[in-house]
């Protein structure tokens, strides 16, 4: 886990980042790496429960709604408290994502551990916006 060539893989050879925990409010973190992915080329789907449109994209209340809309993930990019990091974990697994990401200060070691042993990459307690400059320079 956190190994940068996998790092390096997630963030230039995926394109549809599900965001778990985005909503329309700019002072969350969730909505300023939303924008910073955008930037990068990355189609953003919002999940949170008020399933609301942030920066021109549809909001889905689920993963599985999201799903159903647009296709599976390749990566969900995870915004949410550790205690229920867990299950959004499970919830990308059952959705066919190629990555999952746990951002600074989301940690689950037993999820980590679900998503690896489904052949998942993750990647926990890690940024894009500081990922990005520091994987992509080298």
């Amino acid at each position: 886990m956190n190994r940068p060539e996998e790092i390096r893989t997630v963030l230039t050879e995926t394109t549809t980042w599900f965001v778990v925990g985005l909503r329309d409010n700019p002072s969350r973190d969730a909505y300023d790496i939303a924008s910073l992915l955008q930037s990068r080329g990355k189609h953003i789907v919002p999940i949170h429960p008020r399933a609301e449109m942030v920066h021109g994209e549809q909001g889905y209340a689920t993963i599985a709604e999201a799903v159903a809309a647009v296709g599976p993930p390749d990566v969900v990019d995870v915004f949410v408290r550790s205690d229920l990091a867990g299950g959004i974990a499970d919830e990308a697994i059952a959705a066919g994502a190629r990555a999952v990401w746990f951002q600074f200060g989301v940690i689950d070691d037993d999820a980590a551990q679900r998503v690896t042993d489904a052949g998942i990459t993750m990647v926990m307690d890690r940024c894009p916006a500081v990922e990005f400059p520091r994987l992509l320079s080298e």
